[in-house]
Order: C-alpha cells, then sequence, then structure tokens
C-alpha cells in the first residue's frame, strides 16, 4: 500500500474565456507547443515517489516505492548516449519514498522520506568519484516527508514538507561543515508536495496542498539568500486577477514534475483530484505561464524530472497503483509529432 496521505484534493475546473469588447485575448498558447520524444526506459523496477539529482552531465534516479518495497538503489543516466550506465552503490539507509534530494559541491545528498511506517530525517552522501555513501548530520529540522529540496551555491536545502503538520520552515546545509542551518520560513501557505526549481541562484517554489484542504495552494514564493527581502511571492498560480494573462491557468496541483532549461520553468503531471499530464512553461522576466504540450506518457503523479545539459527528462511515477519506469525528453520549441 502507498502511504496514507491526508489531504483531499479537489480537480481543477477547466476555465471558460469570456470574449467581448472589454476582455483581452488570453496569452496562454494551444496545448500542441512543442514535443515530447520517448527515450530509453529507465533500468531498474518501476517506482514512483523517487528522487533525483544532477552532478556535471550526468543524471541521477533512485530511491522510491515500486508497490511493495520501498528501495535503497541508485541508478545514473547519460543524456548523450541515451544510456543508463551501471547500477550504482545502494544508499545504506532505510529505503524510502517521497524523500528529498539535491546536489551541491560535486555530491548528491539524499534526506528525509517515509519507509511505510515512520517518517525520517538521516541524510546521506553519494560521491560519484568513488561510488560511495557516506552518513551525514541528520536533517535538524526533525522527520518528514514530501518536501521540497534544492541548491544554490553549493548549499543544500530542505522546505515543507509534512511531520503531522504541515510545514514552511526552511534549513541550508553546508557540505564542508556538516551542518544545518534553519533559514527565514517560506512567505505564504505551509504545504507538503510542493516543487522548486532554481533559476540565477534563485528558488521557486510553488503548488503543493495546505492542511488537509480539498483545494492545492495557488501562491508562487520566490527565495534569494543574498536579497533583502529573501523571499518575494509572485503572481499567483491560478486565475485570480482581472488581467488575461491566468484566463486560461490550470496549474494548482500536487506531487509534479518541475525543471529549468534554457531560460524557462516547466511543469507537468501530477495531482488535483485527478492524475495530470498538463505541461506549462514559465517566463521568469515576465512573471507568466504559457500552457505547452501535455506530457505524452500514461498522466502520473509522484514522477521525478531533472535537467542535464539544457535538456529535460520526466520519469517514473504512477497512475492510481501502477508505477512507471518510461522516460520522455520535452523539446519545448519543436513542432508536436505524435509518432515519436
Amino acid at each position: 500500500m502507498y502511504k496514507t496521505k491526508r489531504i483531499s484534493l479537489l480537480s481543477i475546473l477547466g476555465f471558460s474565456l469570456f470574449i467581448g469588447s472589454c476582455t483581452k485575448t488570453s496569452t496562454s498558447t494551444t496545448d500542441t507547443s512543442g514535443n515530447w520524444i520517448k527515450r530509453s526506459d529507465f533500468e531498474g523496477v518501476t517506482r514512483s515517489e523517487a528522487v533525483s539529482f544532477v552532478i556535471g552531465d550526468t543524471a541521477y534516479i533512485g530511491t522510491g516505492y515500486d508497490g511493495t518495497n520501498r528501495l535503497t538503489d541508485l541508478w545514473s543516466y547519460d543524456p548523450v548516449q541515451d544510456s543508463w550506465g551501471q547500477q550504482k552503490a545502494d544508499m545504506p539507509g532505510t529505503g524510502r519514498s517521497s524523500a528529498v534530494a539535491f546536489a551541491a559541491a560535486g555530491k548528491g545528498y539524499i534526506s528525509t522520506g517515509y519507509d511505510g511506517l515512520n517518517m525520517l530525517q538521516d541524510t546521506w552522501e553519494y560521491s560519484p568519484a568513488t561510488n560511495t555513501w557516506t552518513k551525514k548530520g541528520d536533517f535538524a529540522g526533525g522527520a518528514r516527508y514530501d518536501a521540497v529540496g534544492f541548491s544554490i551555491s553549493d548549499k543544500g536545502y530542505i522546505s515543507t514538507g509534512y511531520d503531522g503538520n504541515y510545514l514552511k520552515d526552511l534549513w541550508q546545509y553546508d557540505p564542508t561543515s556538516d551542518t544545518w542551518a534553519k533559514q527565514l520560513s517560506l512567505g505564504g501557505s505551509k504545504r507538503s508536495g510542493a516543487v522548486a526549481f532554481v533559476y540565477q541562484n534563485k528558488a521557486y517554489v510553488f503548488t503543493g496542498t495546505n492542511n488537509g484542504t480539498t483545494t492545492g495552494v495557488n501562491d508562487l514564493w520566490v527565495y534569494d539568500p543574498t536579497a533583502t527581502p529573501v523571499w518575494v511571492e509572485k503572481r499567483q498560480i491560478s486565475n485570480v486577477s482581472t488581467d488575461s494573462y491566468d484566463d486560461a491557468y490550470a496549474i494548482v496541483r500536487s506531487n509534479a514534475v518541475a525543471f529549468v532549461m534554457n531560460g524557462k520553468g516547466y511543469i507537468t503531471c501530477g495531482e488535483n483530484g485527478s492524475v495530470l499530464n498538463d505541461t506549462w512553461e514559465y517566463d521568469f522576466p515576465t512573471d507568466v505561464w504559457v500552457k505547452k504540450t501535455a506530457f505524452e506518457g500514461v498522466a502520473r503523479t509522484g514522477a521525478v524530472g531533472f535537467t542535464v545539459k539544457e535538456r529535460g527528462y520526466v520519469l517514473t511515477g504512477r497512475s492510481s497503483s501502477t508505477p512507471f519506469d518510461d522516460i520522455r525528453e520535452f523539446l519545448p520549441n519543436q513542432a508536436y509529432n505524435a509518432n515519436d
């Protein structure tokens, strides 16, 4: 069984555009802008709620839940060869799902998660040079799952999640001193099952669910550790303004996938009452989203995504109780082709 979620999700309603003399045309594109291409299947067992991190030109995916067991394995992916390398050393810690991962100072880190009975806070460091794992200091924010992790300037960060309560705290990890330090908490709503991506040394945290409500959160916050204030709210990700830019927004969800490539942010898949496959592109300078071609695999939740060499990928996840092992690359500027 999957872990019990303490949330109830509401299906996103389709937005109807009222066209009149005082209404501007929406900026949202059609859903056939961009192309998804199937790549070599993930070589490990099917799974959902795994983690991924990128070191150099190699992506790594590990842990997760295969429908029976929570996993400790780790695999590497070479996008140039479209090839999964040999399986890497298993993480010595407890098998887990819904953990977080980040890369900092040339090494990968996995922390927190859920082992089927307990929430976790242990932290493990992976060295690609030696293919070895080292136990590091426990996450100081306490055991939790469904948090978000990211890195900025060779420091790791963990925020949000669920520990019996919904959370919005932020903790910074220093790999040099192996220490955790509490930072100023995320503005806005507490949440679990959110996503984060990093662009120009700033982290964008958004989506997720809060306090068992039937609607996911619609606020988006940017974290800049060098600025004052460190957290700044951007435009909301649902149709709440009187302007036309958000008329077609249907971005609110949890357990989605987010990645950045070529100066744009992307979110796809996840759930909001139903399992989703729609894809949205974020323009950082204008703070506006446009709809792109939907993910062409089976709609899914609990997938992972990564960017290597400015190429974005989505893989694994599940639809209902069925886990997957397929991987697709998104080419946002390529014409849609249903046959690849």
